[in-house]
């Protein structure tokens, strides 16, 4: 049975007190036919706007690979100079994967 938590607390003298219909009329409240609805079901049709980026496209501009730049021969990421650890048999090593 769901319990309203925000309704006001009674003592359990009070609880004594109350009349058959109270009780009856209560019974039938919490017998509505009210359905509960589920947060998740409402979370997924729910669609924020501007949200449809299926027409749109990736534009990305792409740049070469600078003279003070380097592809680690691990992780195959481009590092500055400053991060390469140290070469072996002509391969980069970064200082991540070092």
């Amino acid at each position: 049975m769901a319990t309203d938590y925000d309704a006001p607390r009674r003592d359990e003298v009070d609880l004594g007190e109350d009349s058959l219909e109270e009780l009856k009329a209560r019974r039938t409240d919490a017998q509505s036919g009210a359905v509960d609805v589920d947060e998740a079901e409402v979370a997924e049709s729910f669609e924020l706007p501007g949200a449809d980026l299926a027409d749109e496209e990736l534009t990305v501009k792409v740049l070469p690979m600078q003279q003070d730049e380097f592809r680690c021969a691990r992780c195959f990421l481009v590092h500055h100079r400053s991060q390469l650890a140290f070469e072996r048999n002509g391969d980069l090593i970064c200082r991540e994967c070092a």
